[in-house]
């Protein structure tokens, strides 16, 4: 198997950029508002974001330093004024007023106008929501820690959440966030994105509360199938006791790959109990 193999010490930036940001995705993309010591406004995207703590509640993003002139961005420049900020979640119903208000526009130029988006007041912070985002996060910056001098280099705006705002419209009858009403979108490299929606949508069971009987522990006539992917055969030993196999020894070949495709099947459905059973009888 070949590889293309890049040392970051010896790859241009913006070539490094491009591989890193093509493979490390999808990112999920925070819009961030803050405002400088004189209450002007700024809106800008960002995919290097994410969550990282529950209790206390932490969100980060970076501002990279500009990889052509080595610049900072003005999110950057109004933390360091005003040490707050509203992270506001994007989806798909807004994904190109995101992009557009990614422009670098001037000092003192509201992105909320240029992006058409509408401005809401905040609760408990000074920096406004972004009115038509599904979920935002009203926030007071703890700490911002610098990644690097040059050009490329992030600078780590690490949020603790004041206040968390959802619209109603996202949320189930349960109260809980609907993935196919949050509609959410995701950075990808270069020109693309990508929709969490549909059939792109699916759950995979979490083993919070048991353990999975593991790879080792399948049969070596499954393990070693030609039918079953990586995948299958996770779902397949997640389960916390190993079925009785007895009757895969005297499969024939093609019976067994017959036994294995139907599997798949149910296992592609979800059914992981009905292909056990599948794959005993």
């Amino acid at each position: 198997m070949s590889y293309l193999t890049l040392d970051p010490k010896e790859t241009p930036t913006p070539q490094l950029q491009v591989y890193l940001q093509g493979a490390i995705a999808p990112r999920p993309i925070a819009f961030a508002s803050t405002v400088d010591k004189n209450g002007i406004v700024n809106l800008s995207p960002f995919s290097f974001f994410n969550m990282f703590s529950t209790k206390p509640p932490i969100l980060i993003f970076s501002p990279s330093r500009g990889v052509r002139d080595n610049t900072t961005k003005h999110t950057l420049q109004n933390v360091a004024e005003v040490p707050e900020v509203v992270i506001s979640i994007v989806n798909y119903s807004m994904v190109e007023q995101a992009s557009l208000a990614s422009c670098e526009y001037p000092k003192g130029v509201n992105e909320f106008i240029k992006a058409g988006l509408t401005e809401l007041s905040s609760m408990r912070v000074k920096p406004p929501r972004v009115a038509e985002s599904p979920a935002s996060f009203e926030c007071k910056v703890n700490q911002v820690v610098s990644l690097g001098g040059e050009g490329g280099a992030g600078n780590l705006i690490i949020c603790e959440v004041l206040l968390a705002h959802f619209k109603e419209s996202i949320l189930d009858a349960s109260k809980n966030i609907d993935p196919q009403k949050l509609d959410a979108v995701a950075r990808m490299g270069g020109d693309f994105y990508c929709r969490a929606y549909g059939e792109n949508v699916f759950p995979v069971p979490k083993p919070n509360t048991k353990l999975g009987i593991g790879f080792d522990q399948l049969p070596i006539s499954i393990r070693n199938s030609k039918v079953l992917s990586g995948n299958d055969l996770a779902r397949l030993a997640n389960v916390e006791k190993l079925p009785d196999f007895k009757n895969l020894m005297s499969l024939s070949p093609q019976d067994e790959e017959e036994l294995h495709r139907a599997a798949k099947m149910l296992l592609a459905e979800g059914k992981t109990d009905e292909a056990w059973k599948v794959l005993l009888n």
